[in-house]
């Protein structure tokens, strides 16, 4: 079955851009990536995806699009006819991008009104080798979304975009792959919006590194570091100057999709955190709010 493949980038709409922008170069450590728009585009350091972030100035703070990554064109036009045939709203046609790394794709709307897009043939950016203790992101490892009908979310992740289901934390979280990741997407009940982006870190030491490095420059952990139990990831979360849940992780679980049975995991709290030594719990992350201007083109 044709699917989605990989998480290539977020863009964000920010009143601050400056803020932004310094926090995304200067602490968080992405490096920035060059532009012929009045947009902002960041990279990883240890991952040859061309772009992870785009910003821009704008009047509210909101996600204005999520661009998932297919193998090839032809799965380009494949999940568009399958997204058109769900009764998704397309905001842009397959057409040759013009944005930083170019490729082919379109962008459409889910069902809840985030705008969403797949494209390939995105030019590589470079790449180098992130040591151990460096303490920057190797790449985006997973998003987390909420959804006032999340489990009609993650049948449609699975059905439309072609991702199989991992495992559910009781019956609000669900977890759902588009390659050996044990998660790229993750849903939770709540209004249509972003949760967090989750960057991949070097081994526990390089998330550990970074949360030191956001510590020098006074952003302080609102939950972590701990150890999930759905996917056994390390996690450590932070919130950026305009207000999104930000993450470092490490050692996020690769599952065998032929032998792989998705499970429940009955919520507790050394399930939510294995090492149960982190500060702060679900409940000091930024609270959910409607993403504003749902079905909004940006």
């Amino acid at each position: 079955m044709t699917r989605v493949s990989e998480i290539r980038y977020v863009g964000y709409s920010v009143t601050d851009l400056e803020a932004e922008r310094a926090f995304y170069t200067d602490t968080w450590g992405l490096e920035p990536v060059p532009s012929n728009d009045d947009q902002l585009w960041f990279k990883t350091k240890g991952h040859d995806e061309h772009h992870v972030a785009r910003l821009r100035q704008g009047d509210v703070n909101r996600v204005d699009l999520i661009m998932l990554a297919a193998d090839s064109r032809a799965d380009v036009d494949a999940l568009h006819a399958r997204v058109v045939a769900d009764g998704c709203k397309v905001s842009r046609e397959p057409h040759e991008l013009k944005s930083p790394g170019g490729g082919y794709g379109f962008r459409f709307f889910s069902h809840d009104g985030l705008q969403f897009g797949i494209s390939a043939d995105v030019a590589p950016g470079p790449k180098t080798d992130v040591a151990r203790w460096d303490g920057v992101p190797v790449k985006i490892s997973h998003i987390v979304l909420h959804s006032p009908d999340h489990k009609a979310l993650t049948q449609w992740f699975v059905d439309v975009l072609g991702f199989k289901l991992s495992d559910w934390l009781g019956d609000f979280m669900s977890f759902v792959r588009c390659n050996a990741a044990h998660h790229r997407i993750a849903i939770l009940p709540g209004p249509p919006c972003l949760n967090h982006v989750a960057y991949d870190m070097e081994g526990v030491d390089g998330m550990m590194r970074g949360i030191h490095n956001l510590k020098l420059a006074k952003f302080d952990v609102v939950w972590g570091p701990g150890r999930h139990t759905a996917g056994n990831n390390t996690f450590s979360y932070f919130v950026t100057p305009n207000g999104f849940a930000v993450e470092y992780t490490a050692e996020l679980e690769d599952v065998d999709d032929a032998i792989w049975e998705a499970k429940v995991h009955t919520p507790a709290p050394m399930v939510m955190d294995q090492w149960g030594i982190g500060v702060g719990g679900p409940q000091t992350m930024p609270k959910a709010v409607p993403n504003p201007r749902l079905f909004e083109v940006a």
